[in-house]
């Protein structure tokens, strides 16, 4: 059965930096695009980033433009979200997803998995 298990969240200042870590098992993802998504409390599930298999194909929201990168590590069925002077309003709860799929999505409804969650709190 395939599992998405997020790590890495946390408490950091504003400015900071964390580094979100989604270990994949079950399967091979290796061709799947593999998300990045949040949701703060009283909001909707929102799109942060997503990657496919080829290095070109990556894709993010506006507001972490230039501040967020999206990897992976194939050989580890690893994603990872390297998150950069982060702002108060990043404070959510952010999942990994799995599409079934090479093609990048903003939708939710694309992605067949999903992790639980990891907490990621920036304070001012």
């Amino acid at each position: 059965q395939a599992q998405l298990v997020e790590s890495g969240g946390g408490l950091v200042q504003a400015g900071g930096s964390l580094r979100l870590s989604c270990a994949a098992s079950g399967r091979t993802f290796s061709t799947y695009a593999m998300g990045w998504f949040r949701q703060a409390p009283g909001k909707e599930r929102e799109f942060v980033a997503a990657k496919t298999w080829s290095i070109v194909q990556t894709s993010y929201a506006d507001f972490v433009k230039g501040r967020f990168t999206i990897s992976r590590d194939d050989a580890k069925n690893t994603v990872y979200l390297q998150m950069n002077n982060l702002k108060p309003e990043d404070t959510a709860v952010y999942y990994c997803a799995a599409r079934s799929l090479p093609l990048l999505s903003r939708y939710i409804y694309d992605y067949n998995y999903w992790g639980q969650g990891t907490q990621v709190t920036v304070s001012s």
